[in-house]
């Protein structure tokens, strides 16, 4: 019967190659199913391919085939390295908790991306006994590992593990592994993980001359939704005027109405960087902002001025144009220019008679230029 099973097998075989025709892939899928567990060892052959989209294909065909179990956990075990961490995500799209022994012995194995993949499709899987085999993960030499172990420790949402994923994101010596840890407590949406998230965003080694990876931490506080929201009006007082900045951003995305009045009171800081991110948040309240911005307009420092100014030109409302006008008596040249560009900015007629009045001027021409700019 050799004649037969080669004709079986070159079937199989054919059927995988017209899965890169759009035309005739679903076709193909279907009958690689049918064909049961002689499709499956072409199939887990072809997760040895180049090409990212058949092996998803064939991963996703090879979940629908129960009689493919057996030969997965082989193939989990005894393949090539590459192959057994796609296997392994396949165990992860199935949920098969009868592969979570074979998961876990490739955990403990010697080829790293297979040992991180191996704990993400346990995190999959959803079986709680299996967290205390993948913390010790965490401290694992591969950074892929400890990524990897932040993610599926996470998916658990278990706050007895949070302090442990804290460990990478405040101790990590590297920065993409703490953005993991990062992501991972803010996926959790878990009150318990919010104290260790505003931990780390008072930690400089967060920030410190690489502000654009402290993104995923800012996005991991946000994403605990309005319990964030007391924490971030504490730190807008921290010593340290970077945190006060983040917090503002963060208040100001939010668009919590408890944040306004504190917001307001930061318009003032002496930090000028704080003061225009407060005033850029104070911006996403709208109307209910405009009060507090007016009021800033006579403040002594000229900076504060200009941001309330900038701020006030982001929001249509009745009240700005008349404020914005009376501003252009101001005796800072620079707050001026602002008041211009804000002015420019309104969908009001009192701002555009405005302008045109300014741009008719020929008493200060770089004003009047700037001025027809806005009409422009």
């Amino acid at each position: 019967m050799d004649w037969f099973t080669g004709s079986k097998q070159g079937e199989v075989k054919k059927l995988i190659s017209q899965l890169a025709d759009s035309t005739r892939r679903d076709a193909a899928a279907r009958e690689l199913i049918k064909l049961g567990a002689d499709a499956v060892p072409p199939l887990i052959d072809s997760l040895q391919s180049q090409d990212p989209n058949l092996i998803l294909y064939c991963q996703h065909i090879l979940a629908r085939i129960p009689a493919a179990t057996p030969l997965l956990v082989k193939a989990l075990a005894t393949a090539h390295p590459l192959v057994r961490g796609r296997v392994a995500e396949i165990f992860g799209i199935t949920k098969d908790k009868s592969a979570i022994p074979a998961l876990l012995d490739a955990v403990r194995g010697e080829y790293f991306t297979v040992c991180a993949r191996a704990a993400l499709a346990l995190a999959n899987i959803g079986d709680p006994k299996v967290v205390n085999f993948l913390l010790p993960l965490l401290k694992d030499r591969e950074a892929e590992v400890r990524s990897a172990a932040c993610v599926a420790i996470a998916k658990f949402n278990d706050p007895s593990t949070f302090d442990d994923i804290t460990t990478v994101l405040l101790d990590d010596p590297l920065i993409e592994v703490r953005q993991s840890a990062a992501r991972a407590l803010g996926g959790t949406k878990h009150p318990a993980a919010l104290p260790f998230l505003m931990e780390a965003l008072r930690d400089s080694s967060w920030w410190f001359e690489q502000e654009q990876a402290a993104a995923d931490l800012l996005n991991a506080i946000k994403n605990m939704g309005p319990a964030a929201v007391d924490p971030l009006i504490e730190a807008l007082h921290d010593r340290e005027g970077t945190v006060r900045r983040y917090a503002a951003s963060m208040l100001g995305e939010m668009g919590d109405i408890r944040a306004i009045e504190e917001l307001g009171m930061t318009l003032y800081d002496l930090h000028v960087e704080v003061g225009r991110v407060a005033a850029e948040g104070l911006t996403k309240f709208g109307a209910s902002a405009v009060g507090i911005l007016i009021e800033a307009l006579s403040h002594p420092e000229a900076a504060v001025r200009e941001h309330a100014v900038t701020a006030l030109g982001a929001i249509q409302d009745a009240r700005v144009a008349p404020a914005l006008i009376e501003m252009l008596r101001d005796p800072d040249r620079e707050v001026v220019k602002q008041v211009i560009l804000a002015l420019g900015k309104l969908k009001d007629t009192r701002a555009e008679s405005a302008l045109r009045e300014i741009a008719s001027s020929r008493a200060d021409r770089e004003l009047a230029m700037l001025a027809k700019q806005m009409l422009g």
